[in-house]
């Protein structure tokens, strides 16, 4: 992938993520006027004069802060300043320039890479205000006035991006990407997961719950294919959201699982299932998407020769209502079956984006009912006249029959345990329409 990466650095609560949002055009970044909101690199792609360049925008940077989740915050824009063509550096201009901005360029200056200086809230049109000026004391070339509320000076902004960067390269074919969200309660190991998968400190990790706020994107190939792994805020249960912050977490959260081909639900071995687990598990089910149920940190768990079985069994009946959802149980932090993961991954993929002719759905029809009779119902037998596939993701079928009354549940599911059968649909639910003759399409 050659398009080149343009990083958003700067101290907390200066604009950086409403910048983000201003230039890519949609909101993907959380915006609150609380410091820190941003922890993780959260990736968008901007075009501006027919020139795609991808966005990264970046937890604010306290040089001197001792805290965990600063420090790290502090190393996830290291990194994306490493990876980047070219830094969107944002300062304020109602504060002013401050020492950490000093620093912060000082450390920018080490890094050998484009650097413009964004001096942004800038919100009144024409000559630039007194405390502009002093942004040249960075030592780092002509600074641009910008509102990223308004809007204004984000084209000078954008062209000075592209005169910094690389030549384009053709785009080679990435083929097929399997889209995966990493789903589940707070806490279960989610951006571990990503982490050992994507072989970099991608996420922050900490045993602080709810420390990943926004859904972060990482991409990795290897033998099974490529991914892209949609790492999300941890969801809670609604009566927990108590600040905004977890609200737009929780959202972004659900807008990955859209997003996603195959939602990997997450569930932490040493607690066991809980009601969340069923909910976080619902949403994924409810929009259709293919759906692994991965138990982490087993290797935390005691166990013997029947352990598993036995955890395995409750599972099937706490998660009755998604029997299709195949069960692993793998550790992030050592890496067990992580390679059987991405089978099953690449497998449920394929399951949940079949397409199955209408010819041969007609054949396995024929079959089914001649083995299993249909149901009646005083004297009348259900007709299913023929069956048709409506769309995939998740495979959804339309019967056309006689009496939608007499087209029990129990026979659909047996329909559906046929086509599942005969087709190896792992890890998808399966949508049946039913409808009379003579009935309208909605």
């Amino acid at each position: 992938m050659s398009r080149p990466i343009v990083a958003i650095v700067g101290r907390p609560n200066v604009g950086k993520s409403t910048l983000f949002n201003k230039l890519i055009g949609q909101r993907l970044s959380i915006v609150e006027d609380t410091p820190g909101v941003t922890r993780d690199r959260i990736f968008g792609e901007c075009e501006w004069k027919n020139r795609k360049f991808s966005l990264v925008d970046t937890g604010g940077i306290e040089p001197e802060s001792k805290d965990i989740i600063l420090s790290q915050m502090r190393t996830q824009a290291q990194i994306a300043i490493d990876s980047a063509d070219c830094i969107i550096f944002v300062t304020d201009v109602r504060t002013g320039m401050v020492a950490t901005d000093l620093n912060i360029a000082q450390m920018l200056q080490r890094s050998n890479v484009p650097v413009i200086v964004c001096v942004n809230k800038c919100d009144t049109l024409g000559d630039p205000p007194a405390d502009f000026y002093e942004f040249y004391n960075l030592g780092l070339g002509d600074p641009i006035q910008v509102s990223s509320v308004h809007g204004h000076g984000t084209g000078d902004l954008l062209d000075a991006i592209l005169e910094h960067l690389p030549e384009e390269k053709e785009e080679e074919d990435e083929g097929e990407i399997i889209k995966v969200a990493v789903i589940g309660k707070p806490n279960v190991g989610k951006s571990s997961l990503v982490n050992r998968v994507s072989g970099e400190n991608r996420c922050i990790v900490s045993n602080i719950a709810g420390t990943t706020r926004d859904a972060v994107d990482t991409t990795i190939e290897n033998k099974y294919g490529v991914f892209t792994f949609i790492d999300t805020a941890g969801l809670r249960r609604k009566s927990k959201v108590e600040d905004s912050i977890e609200h737009y977490s929780n959202l972004r959260a659900e807008m990955a699982v859209d997003r996603a081909d195959v939602c990997v639900i997450l569930i932490d071995a040493t607690v066991g299932f809980t009601e969340q687990d069923s909910k976080v598990a619902g949403i994924a089910h409810e929009a259709g998407k293919g759906c692994i149920i991965a138990v982490n940190k087993w290797d935390a768990v005691e166990k013997d020769d029947k352990t598993m079985q036995e955890y395995k069994t409750k599972l099937e009946k706490d998660f009755s209502f998604m029997s299709y959802a195949p069960i692993i149980f793998i550790s992030a932090q050592s890496g067990q079956r992580l390679d059987r993961l991405f089978e099953l991954i690449h497998k449920v993929a394929s399951s949940n984006a079949m397409r199955i002719t209408t010819g041969t759905l007609n054949d396995i029809l024929a079959q089914a009912t001649a083995r299993v009779q249909p149901p009646t119902d005083k004297g009348k037998r259900l007709k299913i006249y023929y069956m048709t596939q409506a769309s995939t993701r998740p495979p959804t079928f339309i019967c056309f029959v006689n009496s939608k009354e007499l087209f029990h549940f129990s026979y659909q599911r047996y329909l559906e345990n046929r086509i599942r059968e005969i087709f190896s649909l792992e890890g998808t639910p399966v949508r049946m329409i039913v409808r009379e003759r003579g009935d309208k399409a909605d």
